[in-house]
């Protein structure tokens, strides 16, 4: 099997004729229309030996409300546009959100194999032909391999030198094949829907908004219900409270951490880092829109704390991320978290372990 590599730079085609390549697939089992699904996309090469440093994911209509997982190493972004339907999402309406996501500046060798995952509903599709997702990857400045060709009806997608991944699709109970769209009820867009057992998103509270302003395809997921119980913290002129995280699903390697600190002081502080022996390591974040495109990074130089001021570390904003969570977190248990500031010092803090979505 062939896959079409890109040279950027000459816009010239290439065979490999070299190697035999993998295709880039999920590895989710079949999806069940009208769920929730971790949509785990495998790449298992670079561009003809060289290094992945991007990975571009085209999200298909039918498709909403997604949220990519962080990823150790990469930075993410969110591109939003409007959905060609409209579907119903717990009641309320979405017509807009992520269309692309853009996992940038990491390193994966072509010796080497990983996997990018994206959480979001299946609001329909059609179990006939799946759930198609263009995807490409870039490898420095002048090669690139592209997944993005999808096959026509009655196609066999192996025919194709670069098939997009292709996510499989079951209906849902009842024979409904999740055509919740608000407009197109006829068409069985082969890019349309895809599902699976609920989970939650990895990426807690990483909602990404939609585009001109509506933030409908945060669902749920959204709503960072503070489960309470955590005893306010006084570490010199600051003060902790509201602190808390959700529950993770067994294998979830990463989970985010939520706290609102005041700075009764005259002077500024800062945030420099967090430790947890609950987590291999634990990092500094911030989600921000620029434009229509939300972009998540992670902030080397701290989170400033400004003298008589109310910073907030909540979903969608500033937060904690948990990396190489061992042991899940599990909702009614804590999380302790050593937080260390550029004035005040340590502070160990207790996270209440609330629900794992929203209530």
């Amino acid at each position: 099997m062939k896959t079409n590599l890109i040279l950027a730079t000459t816009i010239t085609t290439l065979a490999s004729t070299t190697a035999v390549f993998a295709h880039a697939t999920f590895a989710n089992q079949p999806a069940k229309v009208g769920s929730y699904v971790a949509a785990t996309l495998q790449v298992p090469h670079g561009c003809d030996g060289k290094a992945t440093n991007e990975v571009q994911i085209k999200l298909p209509e039918g498709f909403i409300s997604a949220k990519p997982m962080p990823k150790a190493g990469w930075e993410v972004e969110v591109i939003t546009g409007d959905y060609q339907n409209s579907y119903d999402n717990h009641g309320k309406q979405v017509k807009s959100g992520p269309v692309e996501i853009r996992f940038k500046n990491g390193d994966l060798p072509d010796n080497f194999y990983d996997t990018f995952v994206v959480y979001g509903k299946i609001a329909a599709g059609d179990p006939a032909v799946g759930l198609a997702f263009p995807t490409v990857q870039l490898c420095g400045a002048d090669a690139k391999v592209a997944w993005d060709q999808i096959a026509a009806p009655g196609q066999d997608p192996h025919d194709l030198d670069g098939p997009a991944p292709v996510l499989k699709l079951v209906a849902a109970e009842g024979g409904d094949h999740g055509h919740g769209a608000h407009g197109a009820h006829g068409a069985h867009d082969a890019h349309a829907g895809h599902g699976a057992p609920a989970e939650q998103a990895a990426a807690d509270g990483h909602g990404a908004h939609g585009a001109h302003g509506d933030h409908s395809g945060h669902g749920d997921h959204m709503a960072a219900t503070d489960p309470g119980g955590f005893e306010t913290v006084t570490a010199g002129e600051l003060e902790l409270t509201a602190g808390f995280t959700r529950a993770m699903l067994p294998g979830q390697p990463v989970g985010g951490g939520f706290i609102t600190i005041v700075n009764k002081g005259g002077e500024d502080d800062k945030l420099v880092s967090a430790t947890s022996a609950q987590a291999g390591e634990v990092q500094l974040h911030e989600m921000a829109m620029e434009g229509d495109v939300m972009k998540m990074r992670q902030l080397n130089d701290g989170i400033a704390i400004p003298a008589g001021e109310t910073v907030e570390l909540k979903p969608g904003g500033l937060h904690l991320m948990f990396y190489k969570v061992a042991e899940p977190f599990q909702e009614g248990a804590t999380v302790n978290v050593t937080l260390t500031f550029e004035q005040a010092g340590a502070v160990d803090v207790a996270l209440p372990v609330g629900p794992a979505r929203g209530k």
